[in-house]
C-alpha cells in the first residue's frame, strides 16, 4: 500500500478511541479481557512490526550491526522502548549514565501517553517526506533530528513537572551530542520533520503547531535581550527552508513557506511564500500543505516580477 495509507492503518489499530495510542499493556489486557491469549505486541501493531521486519532483513546483510540490532531494536518489546534505548544511548554521559536516562524516559512515557503519539507521527512524518528515508527503522537508529526532537519531548516533559534542572541538562547534553538546541519550555506539535537538522535552534517561548517541517540551520530566537513571550509562533503546515531565521514574536501562518537563507522579522499571512532579508511575500505557498509536499521552488511569473511585493511599481 501507500504511504499514507500505512500510517492510516497503524493509527487505526493503536489508538484507544481518544487519540492517544494504545500502550502495549492495554492492548494485551484489553484482549485477555476479551478471552483470548495474551497476544504478541507486534502482532497488534503494525508499525512496530515493520521495524523489527527491517531490523532482521539489516542484521541477515551486515551482521557487523547485530549488536546494536538487537538492543536498540529486536530486544525491544515495542516501538517507544526501542526509541527510548536509542536515544537514551546516544545521550549516555558519565553524569547520568544511559541507563538512569531509559528509566526516567520511560516513567515519563507511561505518565503522559502524548508522548507516544508525538513520536509514532515523527517517525511517520519522515518516512513520509524525507526522500533520504526509505524505512521506518532509519530515523530509529540514526537520523539526529529525530533524536533531538525525542530528547526533547521528555525534557518538556520534565520542565512542566517542575523538574528543570534535569531538563535543561537534557537540553544542554543533546545540543552537544545532536548539535541541535531546544529549550525545553518551547512547545511543539506532533508529526515534525527536522530534515538533516544541524544547527536548528527553537527558543524559550516558540510554538511550532503539528505537520510542520524545518531544514538544517533554522533558528526562532529572539531580537535582543527582553523577557517574556519573545519568540515565534510557527502555525500548522509550514515549511522552513535551510538557514532560515525568524526573529521575534511573531506568527508564520498555516501552510505558508519560509525560502532558505531569509530572515523573517514581520508576521507571515496563512498560505504565503516569503523570501529575502528581510523577508517579504514573493507569492502563494504553491500547494495546500507545503510541509507535507517539501517543495522549496518558487514560481516567478513570466514577466519576472516576485508576483507578491508590496513596493512594486509601475
Amino acid at each position: 500500500g501507500t504511504r499514507a495509507g500505512f500510517a492510516y492503518v497503524n493509527a487505526l489499530l493503536t489508538s484507544t478511541g481518544t487519540g492517544r495510542p494504545m500502550s502495549a499493556k492495554h492492548e494485551s489486557h484489553k484482549a485477555v479481557d476479551e478471552g483470548s491469549t495474551k497476544p504478541d505486541v507486534a502482532s497488534l501493531d503494525p508499525l512496530w512490526r515493520k521495524v523489527r521486519e527491517e531490523a532482521d532483513a539489516s542484521r541477515e546483510q551486515d551482521p557487523v550491526l547485530s549488536q546494536v540490532l538487537m538492543s536498540s531494536i529486536l530486544l525491544q518489546s515495542r516501538l517507544e522502548d526501542a526509541v527510548i534505548h536509542r536515544v537514551a544511548a546516544r545521550l549516555d554521559h558519565t553524569d547520568i549514565p544511559g541507563s538512569l536516562l531509559r528509566q526516567v524516559f520511560t516513567q515519563e512515557l507511561d505518565a503522559d501517553p502524548d508522548i507516544a503519539a508525538a513520536i509514532r507521527a515523527d517517525v511517520i512524518a519522515i518516512y513520509e517526506r524525507d526522500p533520504a528515508c526509505s524505512r521506518f527503522i532509519e530515523p530509529i537508529l540514526f537520523f539526529k533530528g529525530f533524536h533531538a526532537l525525542t530528547a526533547y519531548r521528555f525534557a518538556h516533559r520534565l520542565w512542566r513537572e517542575g523538574r528543570r534542572d534535569f531538563a535543561l541538562f537534557l537540553q544542554s547534553r543533546s545540543s552537544a551530542v545532536f548539535g541541535i538546541d531546544i529549550h525545553p519550555a518551547a512547545r511543539i506539535g506532533r508529526g515534525i520533520l527536522f530534515d538533516h537538522a544541524t544547527g536548528i535552534v527553537v527558543g524559550e517561548t516558540a510554538i511550532v503547531e503539528d505537520e510542520v517541517s524545518m531544514l538544517h540551520g533554522v533558528t526562532l530566537g529572539g531580537t535582543g535581550k527582553e523577557g517574556g513571550d519573545r519568540h515565534p509562533k510557527v502555525r500548522r503546515g509550514v515549511l522552513l527552508g535551510a538557514g532560515a531565521k525568524v526573529l521575534g514574536n511573531i506568527e508564520i501562518g498555516h501552510c505558508s513557506r519560509v525560502a532558505s537563507g531569509s530572515v523573517v522579522l514581520k508576521d507571515v499571512p496563512p498560505c504565503k511564500t516569503v523570501a529575502g532579508v528581510p523577508a517579504r511575500i514573493v507569492g502563494e505557498a504553491g500547494c495546500t500543505e507545503p510541509s507535507l509536499s517539501m517543495n522549496h521552488m518558487l514560481e516567478v511569473p513570466p514577466n519576472g516580477t516576485d508576483g507578491g511585493s508590496s513596493d512594486k511599481t509601475g
